[in-house]
């Protein structure tokens, strides 16, 4: 893949066998044109994008990322998520396609040269399949690749050479939604490849949503529009928060290319598989919205927790993804991980998210105004997560929980007045304490609607055993516009309570001008911190107090690797061996409390031997908000490089890795021998 680590899986064939072909193949000034196995019909048909399909972005379910090709995958699983669609609610939501993955078929096709279902997984065939799916008023999809072979590491059967024939057959199974993906492509060009199978799909007569998987490797949102309904801008994601944003910020750019009928798709949901937390998984659901991107379930439903259904299935998030005006959410700002996002909507309305990258809270803010809204006294504002509806004098901020998001829907509505206040939630900075010691903290409540907060109080409470004292008072009579209520906290963790991060809930209470009691609970995280230990020693060591990778977890003492914690190899730069320090993928971030008691960093970096001759990254120290040093890029046919900054006074120290500017592919990086005086 072109953006990931190889791996074992399916996807280790498409950026290493596909693009190794085709490198060959252009080397020798060779091409191998698709054969189809029946003339195409004359004149071509119209564009994909004008088939009528796909007119909002597709919502349903896919396989491969709970399943893989493992046994799971079967006829059984699949209808028992087609009923879960109609029992749980899914379809009234709007999911409407079960969509089958790589591994459906039989290593070979038959003597007439047809597709065959798999036996042991779908014993009764796909048609009977697509029959049960239908039966609930759903629709079902199938997966090819556009190549000889597909990606599973045995190469089932692809449509290369086979595109009409295969079209038809899926039409006869009664298949509403195709996958075509870019394995073992011999190297042919992708616009053609993905044009044949858009002809041989209109030569079926029968509506098939035609979704074009080659990874963005030949930018498709250029050309794409005219072939297909939906179409990869980006690799494959994988359940860790660092791929999931990695996509997301790969998608951003591309707005322009979206629009009813054609769709920038960066890739299926991870949402209920385990590997993020669920406001990780809330952000995940509000960005793919706002971007108008398809909703594929990823997770197996039949193995969901409460929880996941309840994200799933937010009615006013779906609706900012499926509003028919196909607009895709475009970035206003992104300062200091601090995004904001807006989306315009068909009724005039604007949706606004407020994105915190970062792993600690941090206050974002804009104005309805900058959002694309018109100058007007007061807007309403909804929340989509607290279904909520506030009035604003235009200003639109939110203290963000670290990862988190917060999803407003913003109009200059004439009925604002018959909606409280809203009130800002804030939180002067990510509070570290050491435990066993008092740490000062101060929180504010801001009105920032046209109307005043009346009986304004506030309360800050912590885990068990915790204490949390007010240093201040906790109670306002009135609060106008934009003045605030703020209070001091003395907080204290029990001695002995572990490094780690802890939940404290700001929760503020006020009257409306009308009388309407509102009150409004924020959570923050509070981190328990040790001070490190005096002297030279490694950083690699100390407790981490975030994290963020590209691609896995980031590894310690050991290389990035592959996607499950250590699995890496030893860090190995440019031949030579270290026994200590982080392997990391770009975009990377880990953070370190150093409690104003340290001095120096120092490191030997550099790109991993274990990626080949690729890659290419960057490494950056930031100390307290400030970069104190960094490399410029550095290529995997570098030696490690010395790099030291001046870390004086810093409470936190921030190792960055980006990716030098070319995209993320096999940017395996190490920070060796990564020290810290104190």
């Amino acid at each position: 893949m072109r953006h990931l680590p190889t791996r074992t899986t399916r996807t280790s064939h498409r950026g290493v066998i596909g693009a190794l072909l085709a490198g060959l193949l252009c080397a020798a000034g060779a091409t191998v044109p698709a054969v189809a196995d029946s003339p195409a019909p004359a004149p071509a048909p119209a564009p994909q994008a004008g088939n009528g399909l796909a007119l909002t972005p597709p919502m349903g379910f896919n396989n491969w990322n709970s399943t893989h090709c493992r046994a799971e995958f079967n006829e059984a699983m699949v209808k028992g998520i087609a009923d879960i669609f109609v029992e749980k609610g899914l379809k009234d939501a709007g999911y409407q396609y079960v969509n089958l993955d790589d591994c459906w078929a039989k290593p070979q096709r038959n003597a007439d040269g047809k597709l065959e279902a798999d036996p042991q997984r779908f014993p009764n065939g796909i048609k009977s399949v697509a029959d049960y799916v239908h039966s609930k008023g759903l629709k079902i999809g199938i997966y090819t690749s556009a190549g000889t072979k597909t990606c599973d590491s045995v190469g089932l059967p692809g449509a290369l050479g086979h595109e009409y024939s295969d079209a038809q057959q899926f039409a006869d199974w009664g298949i509403d939604y195709l996958k075509y993906d870019n394995c073992n492509n011999q190297g042919v060009d992708a616009r053609q490849r993905y044009t044949t199978m858009r002809d041989a799909l209109a030569a079926t007569g029968r509506p098939i949503v035609y979704s074009i998987c080659e990874w963005g490797e030949n930018k498709p949102w250029e050309w794409a529009g005219e072939i297909g309904n939906l179409w990869r801008t980006t690799g494959d994601i994988n359940d860790s928060w660092g791929s999931m944003l990695s996509l997301m910020k790969q998608n951003l750019p591309l707005a322009a290319a979206a629009g009813p009928g054609h769709w920038n798709d960066p890739d299926m949901l991870e949402v209920g598989n385990g590997g993020m937390t669920d406001t990780e998984y809330r952000t995940h659901f509000s960005m793919w919205s706002v971007m108008a991107a398809p909703l594929l379930i990823g997770s197996d439903l039949r193995k969901a927790g409460p929880e996941t259904f309840e994200i799933l299935s937010n009615h006013e998030v779906i609706a900012v993804d499926q509003d028919p005006l196909g607009k895709q959410g475009t970035v206003l700002s992104s300062t200091g991980g601090r995004w904001v996002v807006t989306k315009e909507m068909q009724d005039g309305s604007r949706v606004v998210a407020l994105f915190n990258e970062k792993g600690s809270a941090q206050r974002i803010s804009t104005t309805a105004e900058a959002a694309g809204l018109p100058k007007a006294t007061a807007y309403t504002m909804r929340d989509l997560w607290e279904h909520t509806t506030y009035n604003t004098a235009g200003s639109v901020s939110a203290t963000v929980p670290a990862h988190g998001t917060v999803l407003l829907r913003i109009a200059a509505d004439r009925k604002w007045a018959a909606h409280p206040p809203a009130v800002e939630l804030g939180l002067n900075a990510s509070p570290l304490i050491e435990a066993g010691r008092t740490a000062a903290l101060t929180t504010t409540v801001t009105d920032l609607g046209r109307t005043p907060a009346t009986k304004v109080s506030a309360a800050l409470t912590g885990p068990s055993g915790w204490q949390v004292k007010a240093a201040s008072p906790t109670r306002s009579p009135a609060l106008p516009t934009g003045r605030a209520l703020t209070t001091r906290w003395k907080v204290s963790a029990p001695a002995g309570t572990a490094t780690g991060t802890y939940d404290l809930k700001l929760t503020a209470q006020y009257r409306s001008s009308a009388g309407t009691r509102v009150r409004s609970t924020v959570p923050f995280q509070a981190h328990v911190v040790v001070a490190p230990p005096a002297g030279a020693g490694y950083l690699s060591d100390l407790p981490q107090l975030s994290a963020a990778n590209g691609w896995g977890p980031v590894e310690k003492d050991t290389s990035n690797g592959e996607s499950k914690a250590g699995d890496g190899n030893p860090l190995t730069i440019g031949g030579a061996v270290f026994a200590k320090g982080l392997g990391v993928h770009a975009d990377s971030a880990v953070e370190f409390y150093t409690g104003g008691a340290c001095g120096a960093v120092t490191a030997q970096v550099g790109v991993d031997d274990e990626k080949g001759a690729k890659g290419t990254v960057a490494f950056e120290v930031w100390a307290d908000g400030t970069k104190v040093a960094s490399t410029g890029v550095l290529t995997n046919a570098m030696p490690a490089q010395p790099l030291s900054a001046d870390v004086s006074g810093a409470q936190v120290v921030r190792l960055v890795v980006t990716d030098g500017g070319d995209g993320v592919d096999s940017d395996h990086a190490d920070w060796a021998d990564l020290r810290i005086t104190c």
